[in-house]
């Protein structure tokens, strides 16, 4: 996958996201149920998780074909996408 096509992903799932936050706060707004606020809490848990999985996994391919291009371009080394990476586990 293209650059511009893993941030057109990115962006659609963070879109996602924030459609369903919005869904949780009209929720919990309205006095729904626990169960129902904390169920559509956990689905935008998800999405932002896949997001910035997928950030991560599209820096890691940028880092195996071009590891000085990938540095340069996202200013990030090899060690810290690795912690960045953690930070989402």
């Amino acid at each position: 996958m293209n650059d511009a096509q893993a941030q057109k992903k990115i962006l659609n799932r963070l879109k996602r996201a924030r459609g369903q936050l919005d869904g949780v706060i009209a929720a919990a707004e309205r006095g729904e149920s626990c169960r129902d606020v904390v169920t559509q809490l956990a689905a935008v848990t998800h999405a932002l998780n896949r997001a910035g999985f997928l950030m991560i996994s599209s820096a890691m391919e940028n880092c195996i074909v071009d590891p000085e291009g990938a540095e340069k371009r996202d200013g990030m080394t090899t060690d810290e996408l690795e912690k960045v990476f953690l930070a989402l586990a």
